[in-house]
């Protein structure tokens, strides 16, 4: 295993560096592509070119990054992992409280912070597989059957996994050509949005595809069903609720998230108009991570490939046809519901197959924290209605978390709608001894 880490490392830092190297040649021309809307106007495609060169180099310390993580997933190590992005946000607000201000432009100082918390993502991960008992990797460049067939399996895989991401990439190549402000407005709403997708859905994701895995190759196909269930009511659990919060009081969130500065009410309302978008389709986004595993651990990469570069295709269009009457919304709708078509699609293949289907324990859960969410749902719109002016201020955007959490959990504990113990213990759980 570690010399395949190895023969790994060496490879994947070989080819991500001439892509970096690559990259920072072709700059203008890449963003000629990934922004063509900045392209009419030089100062800002300019800033666009020096600011992309500068964070670009952070492909290369994430993707070892992904590498390493995989290496402490193998070994059932998850939390490193989990917590390396935390460590993106905490660099963006130091180069935001201390590098910005002595910088002409912040942007700038935003750029180094990127940057450098791919470096210190690194060094996490690294630092735990140290902790975990394997010896430091060395590059060793050897292209093995090992990293032949890594390299078969990996294609496909990145790209089907990668579905989110590439919807969102779009909607950004799609902004560029909407008024100014409009990649800003999908920016801040997508961040939102991704706070609870990354804490739960991902984590969720990482810690099942070793399980089922497991389970395959050891035959045991129930208890591979099982633990998709489970990780199916809890993701559902917890991204149920953030999605009726994060849509139902979108306006609120970035108000009291946001509004200062240059970021107007104004922006607020936009942005959350987008946010809400984005934050229907949060259940699904999260599910897509939670049933690719399902092929991945049969060895099948293909599929969610073939199912995501539909869901893509369909983003596009729908992003086309939304643009011009929905404005920023637009590309936040369409990702939404092209995901839905995503992870439709997966879950349709797997129950076909024979590899999913709902237990008695999800057939009797999943309906009550449907139930739970549509009164937590009702629960907030009347309390925002009821509120004297919007909510700006801390204390009332607590006092509305409070609201959703009663009106959600005290229905869903009282119908035992779910175990959140349950679910802890799918993402805490250990390897097996063979």
């Amino acid at each position: 295993a570690t010399e395949f880490a190895e023969e790994a490392t060496a490879v994947m830092a070989l080819w991500l560096g001439g892509v970096t190297v690559l990259g920072e040649i072709f700059m203008p021309w890449l963003l000629y592509v990934l922004a063509p809307g900045f392209a009419g106007h030089g100062g800002r495609f300019g800033l666009a070119v020096d600011m992309t060169r500068i964070m670009f180099p952070y492909l290369f310390f994430i993707c070892l990054t992904a590498l390493f993580s995989g290496v402490l997933n193998a070994l059932s190590r998850f939390a490193a992992a989990a917590a390396a992005p935390v460590l993106f946000n905490i660099f963006m607000i130091a180069a935001m409280l201390w590098l910005a201000p002595h910088m002409a432009n912040p942007g700038y100082a935003l750029s180094w912070g990127v940057m450098a918390s791919g470096i210190a993502q690194m060094g996490l991960v690294l630092w735990a597989i140290r902790r975990a008992g394997m010896r430091f990797i060395r590059p060793r460049l050897r292209f093995s059957p090992w990293i032949r067939t890594m390299f078969r399996r990996m294609g496909p895989a990145l790209l089907g996994a990668g579905v989110t991401q590439l919807n969102v990439s779009i909607d950004i190549i799609i902004a560029t050509l909407l008024p100014a402000g409009s990649v800003s407005v999908l920016y801040y709403a997508d961040r939102v949005n991704q706070l609870p997708l990354g804490v739960i859905a991902t984590a969720a994701g990482t810690a099942l595809l070793p399980a089922v895995t497991r389970n395959i190759a050891l035959g045991e196909e129930a208890e591979a069903n099982t633990a998709l269930n489970r990780a199916f009511e809890g993701v559902l659990m917890l991204t149920l609720p953030a999605a009726v919060g994060l849509s139902v009081a979108a306006k609120a969130v970035m108000d009291v998230a946001f509004v200062r500065g240059a970021f107007t009410a104004h922006n607020a309302v936009l942005a959350g108009h987008s946010l809400a978008a984005f934050a229907i389709g949060l259940p699904v986004f999260a599910l897509i991570k939670i049933l690719t595993p399902g092929f991945y651990a049969r060895g099948d990469t293909v599929t969610p490939l073939k199912i995501g570069v539909a869901a893509v295709a369909l983003n596009l269009g729908l992003n086309l046809m939304f643009m011009h009457p929905l404005k920023a919304v637009g590309p936040a709708l369409a990702t939404s519901l092209s995901s839905a078509f995503n992870a439709a699609w997966l879950f349709a293949l797997l129950a076909r197959r024979g590899h999913f289907h709902f237990d008695a324990l999800s057939r009797r859960r999943l309906p009550r924290i449907l139930f739970s969410a549509a009164v937590m749902a009702a629960a907030l719109w009347g309390a925002e209605r009821l509120l004297p002016r919007r909510v700006t201020t801390i204390p009332e955007f607590l006092l509305l978390v409070l609201v959703g959490a009663v009106f959600y959990f005290g229905p869903g504990v009282l119908l035992r709608a779910f175990d959140l113990r349950e679910f802890l213990g799918l993402l805490r759980r250990r390897r097996k001894p063979a």
